[in-house]
């Protein structure tokens, strides 16, 4: 076991490979981030004990076996860990080697040294639509009843309300039975028209798709003889409850089955013009630790398996992700209630500061207003909470409305929204460069204060952000505030209202539900 309780942040950087197990004293005023997006509420870990397994539970978000310190530290490991922060130690239990960065000095110098070693960036980006413009996804407005008509109307109605168009994606039940990817032909008669009508009005489309198959279906027929899909302990074919029922699930460390699945997509691309797909699914809860698998790995690197399938396609989103840290993939935060505090609003800024510091750059927030479908139908709808995603949302990497503006708010929020949507396109250029520099340094668009300012003392700040190394981001998260303190580092910072502020210093601003802050940091 190797231990350590290094106090010195100028020595030599060194990494340390020997072990699967670690224990560290905490440093002095040391923080640590990393591990689960979902867990971002819980970053910094400090001094609350703290807990999680990288291969049990990835709390239906990405995960990455890495964790930072803001004292040059960093805890790295191919293979999935146990980690825990109790009584002023963390201790880390590994599957596999668990590697050890020391004498880093800061979170920036952790995070490029682990990057530059273990993660480099991939050279390519994902579509340049995805940040240059609001996406538009129809899961809350069609649920599970798309048609090719509703798909249209919606489409219409974004730009008939004045928002730029941009990525459209179809979700659950375009097509028959899971598995079976070829479009409804009684929800969508004239699929390559619509597509071409889409295209025609600015949108790119993309469809959703998942690693399940159907069992009561030819198409489970046709594939089980192939040992393409996952076996159980017993050799069996693996059948496996999800949100929608009971499937089987392709074995994506099969060579064969990425061969097929990209050959459905492929078509779909060939016939209609796709021109991408959100890959659902692949949770590690969907996967058994002795599945018997053309490849023997864990629960993690099956997800891993099923995510590497979608680096074929510029045009991708992920939710569920395991490494591939760098690589040009979209990851969205996981779905969201629409409320303000618990898996709500609140989570937005800790968890995408969390996908960003485990090496997901090109991040989005969940749907505006929140994903989870069971809000809008349980709870009472809240216009102020929409309108505060939106603007949360706006100076992210990327923004996704899905639930429709113009049916749920009244004029004054709705144009708060469509402000939004365009405040995001009109940095969409600036945003698309910090996206082009992620993939040559590995750095995250959207940053922890602590990240760009590590002696400022902003380990605990979570309510805002950077984008880039220059924008700081104020959005209110809070139900009914028209006021609020922004912590602004040292240096001259030019407001979004023309304000001057001279930092450091802490300053209250006022903030209508009109006005989504943010200042320049002036050179």
């Amino acid at each position: 076991m190797k231990t350590t309780n290094q106090s010195d942040n100028n020595a030599v950087p060194t990494i340390n490979n020997d072990s699967k197990q670690l224990l560290l004293e905490l440093l002095p005023e040391e923080c640590w981030w990393g591990g689960r997006a979902a867990d971002g509420r819980s970053m910094p870990y400090h001094l609350e004990e703290f807990s999680a397994d990288l291969d049990q539970n990835h709390k239906s978000n990405q995960a990455c076996p890495l964790l930072l310190s803001n004292k040059g530290r960093y805890i790295w490991s191919e293979e999935p860990f146990h980690f825990e922060f109790s009584q002023g130690k963390l201790s880390v239990q590994g599957v596999g080697q668990l590697f050890l960065g020391e004498g880093h000095e800061t979170l920036k110098g952790a995070f490029q040294h682990a990057a530059h070693r273990f993660f480099p960036p991939a050279p390519d980006i994902p579509e340049p639509l995805l940040f240059t413009a609001p996406q538009y996804n129809l899961w809350i407005e069609l649920l599970y009843e798309p048609t090719q008509a509703k798909v249209l109307q919606y489409a219409k109605s974004v730009l008939e309300h004045g928002m730029p168009p941009g990525v459209i994606m179809i979700d659950d039940n375009w097509h028959e039975p899971y598995g079976t990817w070829k479009f409804h032909s009684g929800r969508f008669p004239d699929p390559k028209q619509m597509v071409n009508e889409l295209h025609e009005m600015g949108f790119k489309v993309m469809l959703w798709v998942c690693p399940f198959i159907t069992a009561d279906s030819l198409t489970f027929r046709e594939l089980e003889p192939t040992g393409i899909l996952l076996k159980d302990r017993s050799g069996n074919t693996a059948i496996r409850k999800w949100w929608n029922g009971y499937s089987a699930v392709l074995d994506c460390t099969n060579p064969a089955a990425v061969e097929w699945i990209q050959a459905q997509l492929d078509k779909l691309q060939r016939e209609y013009g796709i021109d991408g797909f959100k890959l659902d699914a692949g949770d590690v809860d969907f996967y058994e630790c002795d599945d018997l698998s053309y490849v023997p790995t864990s629960r993690s690197g099956h997800c891993e398996a099923w995510a590497k399938v979608g680096l074929k396609y510029s045009l991708n989103e992920y939710r569920a992700c395991w490494k591939l840290a760098g690589q040009p993939i979209a990851q969205r935060l996981k779905d969201k209630a629409h409320e303000w505090e618990g898996n709500g609003l609140d989570a937005l800024i800790p968890d995408g500061l969390a996908q960003g510091l485990l090496g997901y750059a090109y991040i989005c927030p969940d749907m505006i207003g929140g994903g989870e479908y069971g809000s809008f139908t349980t709870a009472k709808f809240d216009a102020e909470l929409f309108v505060r995603s939106a603007q949360c949302s706006a100076l992210f990497p990327m923004m996704q409305f899905s639930a429709a503006p113009w049916r749920l708010l009244d004029e004054t929020n709705l144009q708060y929204c469509i402000e939004a949507a365009k405040l995001h396109a009109a940095f969409g250029e600036e945003i698309l460069q910090l996206a082009m520099h992620a993939s040559r340094s590995g750095e995250p668009i959207v940053r922890h204060m602590a990240y760009e300012f590590a002696e400022a003392g902003m380990e605990h700040v979570k309510d805002q952000f950077m984008l880039g190394d220059s924008l700081l981001v104020a959005p209110v998260i809070v139900k009914g505030m028209r006021e609020r303190n922004v912590v602004f580092p040292a240096g001259t910072w030019i407001g979004d209202d023309g304000s001057v502020v001279v930092g450091p210093t802490t300053k209250q601003i006022e903030v209508p539900l009109s006005r989504l802050p943010y200042f320049r940091k002036s050179e």
